[in-house]
């Protein structure tokens, strides 16, 4: 963090992820280089179409995506939700209460950052609020969740076609980047990550409105 970012904690932002969540922790998921940046890039996407994985202050997930063949449908395959665990079980080990401290005194890094999006009369904080709201109306659905392949034809033969897979079902596929993601991660991952979120929510609201 250079000198137009003074850090009220007295420390760099690498180290109060660390002492939030330990240092191999932060190692292993977070990318911490330009964090306050690509926190508030990702949150200001995620109930958008498109999030890109590029921005995100998040290490890539180990592992492939996974489906498989299930009454002539293709369906997310049920181990796949297992990449995603390791992710989960770190977010419910965080202390809500001291998140929301960090939250608090990095605030000033998130608008400033939030103002350079393009955005410099508007609250940040205000829109995280309206971005976990939304994440946390991501309806249940049933599991596994169907998908359709899509082939992406370009000029350029490659020994390994490119692909991706789409949701079945128009509505699903109609869904935020966010919302999507939470279908992806698996049943029980959607449900523990939603509970997690609304703890963040509920102690946030305690909170003096950061400005």
């Amino acid at each position: 963090v250079g000198s137009d970012y003074p850090f009220p904690l007295g420390e760099d932002v690498p180290g109060a992820l660390a002492d939030l969540i330990g240092r191999q922790a932060m190692a292993t998921f977070l990318s911490v280089s330009d964090f306050p940046r690509r926190f508030v890039a990702t949150v200001d996407n995620l109930d958008r179409s498109y999030a890109p994985a590029s921005a995100w202050p998040l290490n890539p997930t180990p592992g492939r995506f996974t489906v498989r063949e299930q009454e002539g449908d293709t369906v997310i395959a049920p181990d796949n939700s297992a990449r995603y665990t390791p992710l989960v079980l770190l977010a419910e080990a965080v202390d809500v209460g001291r998140a929301v401290d960090l939250y608090v005194r990095l605030y000033p890094l998130l608008q400033r950052e939030y103002e350079h999006l393009g955005y410099p009369k508007l609250s940040f904080n205000d829109r995280l609020v309206v971005v976990i709201d939304h994440l946390l109306a991501t309806p249940a659905t049933a599991y596994p969740v169907k998908l359709t392949l899509t082939e992406v034809k370009g000029p350029v033969t490659v020994l390994r076609p490119w692909v991706r897979y789409e949701f079945a079902d128009p509505a699903l596929e109609s869904m935020s980047a966010g919302q999507k993601i939470l279908l992806r991660i698996g049943e029980a991952n959607h449900r523990r990550l939603k509970a997690k979120l609304a703890q963040f929510r509920r102690e946030l609201g305690r909170r003096t409105t950061p400005r």
